[in-house]
């Protein structure tokens, strides 16, 4: 391998006790950057050493003199009580049970009864503001009914940095001040930030790159009395409000503000539920004053010299990277944490920036080194997982967070990523500036569309959950494999005619009544007579758990003509069904090896006649098949990421449109190995994603073949 191969492309963590091992590991990783973390200090030694310099830069914190000196401008939160129900004509609710008193203090500066709404969660009305009073940290309800429920949303300064806090709890730090979170939207501290970049600049003449972790507004993070994660949406706007900024929301879309917009019954507007049009306003007026501020320290960084890069996380809400905004910014680079393919290409596909980088895991935190710990093992994970999706669409730089002194204390670690940054290093060189081959072009419909690409079904980036993992895998499976992949929404279809042109097959995923199925979205006629146009005129359609799903005129799968599925939900046991019939050789199911996994499935799924049943257990439909006109709807219970399960998915989409005849192009016959084709180039490569040896007859793009053995996790390229 060349000099060239050997250097570049990685970021390394350092601090002032590991300066021999950093210009150790910057040799034998081939590092050219490296960064601070949370509470290091950067080392004197390694200010000229020829490599760039990263300054993580908070601009919210880090500066508590500055926070207590100006107690008014505190960034602000909203909560929602629990639910308490009143046994007589009154009821006290103490507002912050099951908040950490250390984060949060309730705002009693600001006009109480402008800006906190009390609710009768029986009737959903709100309960007017001669009838609740604020003492003690209660609020009590009087006149209230016996037996309705009420709850208090207020808000709450965030008088601990959430994430600060979350470092903390978890590296059992003490002996340290915690760190207050300021809102930099406010005209004071607007104006001290400014200049507070400015100087620290000017105080660092050895950074290269400012990197912004992130700019104003933290997502949603709560932690309860006993410093437990109480609640988490790494998508959750509830912490980006004061009223200096509800104010401003007011003037401009022309309506006054209701605490409910931001508190939605206590869902906090996550990403499951269907958003409203108030919510929408409000993220869309977020997302224009972040983008101007967020530009106005971006022109500073420049004009001071130095490159600027955003964090993908922590305060970064205002500033969703497919949005139109975000280019306005005028950002060097952005880097994000790489828990898996969707978060690489969440990261990969960011448009308008010069170039991307993935903070690969683990990060150099004592929960994972530790004595008996095995960082080896999470590593090969992450970095075989995220190489399928490099392969589609790669970033720019590969780089590792926290502490690097405890990754010392493990050699075989330093060995392994010594491997994975050569390895990254040599795909970049083979793929960069050309697009991968792509089967077809798949279009994921759901409430969101673009603003949440690749990140549809993360509650909190990677992390698995019992109730979304079956869906969660349709998107990572995606992240990976041939296809053009863009992510639309229902008001996408509703406004723009063209919108479908292109889009070989449309992909529906989760649970009725959800934002990712779309829910009251399918009462719109012309969006659900849209669809069925596009499937009946030749496209394809895959749908997992619930499409469509939403109560209405006689059909719980609003599709369910279109799919050959309805799910029984007690309305139509009167209805015998006949069709339990299943045809085991169908071209979706000749590379299934085991009963197929579902996942948690669906239950009570049935099939109309003329439907093809490929696998229905106890008399549920699990996967179905279906013709609608030209085109082809394909019925999945639920997919959880597995090699085995993706390429279910990539016949699926092929036998949805018809084109079973071209599945041997760029393809290899064992589903733990996959090909991958850049025409451009005139390279391909064939990858073994397992940690077994693997065989595999390869198909090049004219249908010819070879048989091909390889090691563990091997990657080989060939010239077309």
């Amino acid at each position: 391998m060349s000099d060239l191969l050997n250097k570049g492309r990685v970021t390394i963590p350092t601090d002032v006790d590991v300066v021999p091992q950093t210009l150790e590991l910057m040799r034998r990783w081939g590092a050219d950057a490296i960064r601070d973390c949370d509470g290091t200090a950067y080392p004197e030694a390694l200010k000229n050493v020829g490599a760039k310099v990263y300054s993580t830069y908070y601009t919210t914190r880090k500066d508590n003199e500055w926070a207590k000196a100006n107690p008014d401008e505190v960034q602000q939160c909203y909560i929602m009580t629990g639910f308490y129900t009143a046994t007589e004509n009154t009821v006290s609710i103490p507002l912050m049970k099951g908040i950490s008193p250390e984060l949060m203090e309730v705002n009693t500066r600001d006009d109480i009864t402008r800006w906190w709404e009390v609710i009768d969660r029986t009737t959903g009305e709100v309960v007017p503001t001669a009838e609740w009073s604020y003492a003690d940290g209660a609020v009590t309800v009087s006149p209230a009914k016996p037996f309705h429920d009420y709850t208090v949303s207020f808000l709450a300064y965030l008088i601990w940095d959430p994430v600060h806090m979350y470092n903390a709890v978890v590296n059992d730090w003490k002996n340290f001040e915690h760190q207050i979170t300021f809102d930099v939207r406010q005209p004071k501290t607007h104006k001290f930030t400014m200049e507070r970049l400015r100087r620290f600049i000017k105080e660092h003449p050895y950074v290269n790159v400012i990197r912004y972790t992130t700019f104003f507004h933290q997502f949603t993070l709560m932690f309860d009395e006993l410093k437990r994660e109480k609640f988490v949406d790494w998508y959750g706007y509830s912490a980006s409000v004061s009223p200096y900024i509800l104010e401003q929301f007011e003037q401009e879309v022309g309506y006054r503000f209701r605490p409910e917009y931001i508190i939605d019954q206590g869902y906090y507007n996550n990403q499951y539920r269907v958003p409203s049009k108030e919510f929408k306003d409000f993220q869309a007026f977020q997302r224009r004053e972040v983008a101007k501020l967020a530009k106005e320290m971006v022109d500073i960084t420049h004009e001071c010299g130095c490159e600027a890069m955003m964090f993908l996380g922590d305060h970064w809400i205002g500033t969703e990277p497919f949005m139109e905004e975000f280019g306005t910014i005028g950002l060097d680079a952005v880097v994000g944490s790489v828990g898996n393919g969707s978060t690489l290409r969440l990261i990969s596909d960011i448009p308008g920036v010069k170039y991307t980088e993935g903070r690969l895991l683990p990060y150099f935190f004592p929960d994972t080194f530790h004595e008996g710990g095995d960082p080896v093992r999470e590593a090969k994970e992450n970095w075989v997982t995220a190489r399928r999706a490099i392969l589609r669409k790669p970033i720019d730089r590969i780089g590792y967070g926290g502490y690097l002194k405890l990754a010392c204390d493990f050699p075989e670690f330093i060995d392994y990523v010594e491997s994975v940054c050569n390895e990254f290093r040599e795909l970049y060189d083979n793929i960069k500036g050309t697009t991968p081959y792509c089967v077809k072009t798949v279009a994921v419909l759901n409430s969101w569309g673009k603003m949440r690409a690749w990140g549809a079904h993360m509650v909190h980036h990677a992390l698995y959950q019992k109730q979304n993992y079956s869906y969660a895998g349709v998107i990572e499976a995606l992240s990976g494999a041939p296809f053009d992949v863009r992510f639309i929404s229902f008001e996408d279809i509703k406004n723009d005619k063209n919108v479908l042109d292109g889009v070989d097959v449309l992909i529906n995923v989760g649970d009725a009544d959800t934002a990712h199925t779309g829910g009251v979205a399918w009462e719109d006629a012309d969006i659900l007579a849209a669809v069925k146009e596009f499937v009946y005129n030749g496209g394809g359609i895959v749908g997992v758990g619930e499409p469509s799903g939403h109560q209405r005129e006689g059909r719980f799968l609003q599709l369910a003509g279109v799919f050959g599925i309805e799910k029984e939900t007690g309305f139509t046991l009167n209805y015998d069904k006949y069709n339990w019939d299943e045809e085991t050789n169908h071209f979706i199911l000749q590379d299934c090896t085991k009963p197929i996994d579902f996942g948690e499935g669906k239950k009570n799924m049935y099939a109309f006649e003329g439907t093809t049943i490929l696998c229905q257990r106890e008399k549920e439909v699990q996967m179905a098949g279906h013709e609608f006109g030209k085109g082809r709807a394909v019925y999945l219970s639920g997919l959880p990421y597995s090699f085995e399960n993706s390429r279910l998915l990539y016949r699926s989409i092929l036998w949805s449109t018809h084109d079973e005849e071209n599945l041997h192009k760029w393809f290899s016959s064992n589903f733990n190995v996959e090909v991958h084709a850049y025409v451009k180039n005139g390279k391909y490569c064939v990858v073994n994603n397992t940690y077994e040896p693997q065989t595999t007859t390869v198909y090049r793009g004219d249908g010819s073949s070879f048989s091909l053995s390889l090691e563990a996790n091997e990657i080989k390229w060939y010239e077309i």
